[in-house]
């Protein structure tokens, strides 16, 4: 059962996030959260798979309260969704950096938003339905944001450097794995080892790490 946090300051909204959630069988909601230390607090007593993260809250904002909880050894392995409004919400930037594994438009189809709370907390990819990929390309051009020295590359193969392209380009593990042609459990394997070697924290920040080192080139 993946267990999810819902933080956003509008009730209504809130409200009808948690309410999709528990429609689903596989997913539950472990509490709301009206502000963003509200987040953190509860992420740090429920430990949720899953915080769907509201970017503008009072108290404290989306991007700090994320960068708490993924900071926080007792919450690190909780995985944050941004939810936002604009699709260029240059916010969302900040939040990166600050550890969100993925991000999603809030008119997202109802059906979208809980493949990807699946997806991200599986940690399978960085969720790129429009957004996304424009956010990362513009994340890796602003200094002050590198996620990992390009050095660290030396330390990984041919066929991991492969991989991370590939991961970088948007390819899930399956379609790595087709590419490849090899099985589903060798591509965990190869991602698991750039996760270790590159001290990414999630699939996001290879991706990030792919564009940072060069392998996959911003679209001009």
């Amino acid at each position: 059962m993946i267990r999810v946090l819902v933080a956003d300051d509008q009730t209504l909204v809130r409200g009808s996030f948690r309410i999709l959630v528990d429609t689903a069988a596989d997913l539950v909601a472990v509490g709301e959260a009206a502000t963003g230390a509200e987040a953190v607090a509860l992420a740090g007593r429920e430990r949720p798979d899953v915080v769907l993260m509201d970017i503008r809250m009072p108290d404290l904002d989306g991007i700090e309260a994320t960068r708490r909880i993924c900071a926080d050894p007792a919450t690190a392995g909780v995985r944050v969704l941004i939810l936002t409004t604009f699709d260029a919400d240059e916010f969302v930037f900040a939040a990166l950096h600050a550890g969100a594994s993925g991000f999603l438009l809030k008119d997202t189809r109802p059906a979208d938003l809980l493949a990807a709370i699946r997806v991200v907390a599986a940690g399978e990819a960085l969720l790129a339905p429009g957004v996304t990929r424009r956010l990362i390309e513009e994340f890796v051009r602003r200094p002050g944001t590198r996620v990992s020295p390009t050095g660290a590359l030396a330390d990984t193969t041919d066929r991991e450097r492969e991989v991370l392209t590939m991961v970088g380009l948007g390819l899930s593990n399956q379609e790595v794995a087709a590419r490849l042609h090899v099985s589903l459990s060798t591509v965990k394997t190869h991602v698991g080892r750039l996760l270790m070697k590159l001290g990414a924290r999630d699939r996001a920040q290879l991706v990030i790490a792919a564009y940072d080192a060069g392998l996959v080139r911003p679209a001009s």
